[in-house]
């Protein structure tokens, strides 16, 4: 079996598929490019997916594809925190490909926030 085809990809998305509204997510926060919602394995108090509505695998083929709607997801990350009660103390966290920690490979931005947060992480 080869490598799947990008439809494919989109098809079995699980964050398209939140996306779309075809499986529920505890969604905080919508804009005309993005949508935030809760992760499920929260690492913080406050720990937010903010994701693109349109499917990009890593943050870098959404920065080649859609410069702005990469801007546009550290803004909605931004609104989350600040909705959240951390309008200066959050951490956002982008990571590109399976030996950096991405599980789900549809962009997204992850709002952490509600505790102190070591540095390194990881």
């Amino acid at each position: 079996m080869g490598p799947s085809t990008w439809e494919e990809d989109v098809k079995d998305c699980l964050f398209c598929k939140i996306v779309a509204g075809d499986v529920p997510g505890d969604v905080v926060h919508v804009t005309e490019g993005t949508v935030a919602f809760r992760d499920l394995n929260a690492q913080a108090p406050t720990h937010v997916l903010v994701v693109p509505r349109a499917h990009y695998a890593n943050a870098a083929e959404l920065a080649a594809g859609d410069p702005a709607v990469l801007a546009e997801l550290v803004t909605s990350a931004a609104a989350v925190a600040a909705a959240e009660g951390y309008p200066d103390d959050y951490r956002l966290v982008l990571n590109t490909g399976a030996e950096a920690g991405q599980s789900v490979f549809h962009t997204h931005l992850h709002v952490l926030a509600g505790r102190p947060l070591a540095w390194p992480p990881g």
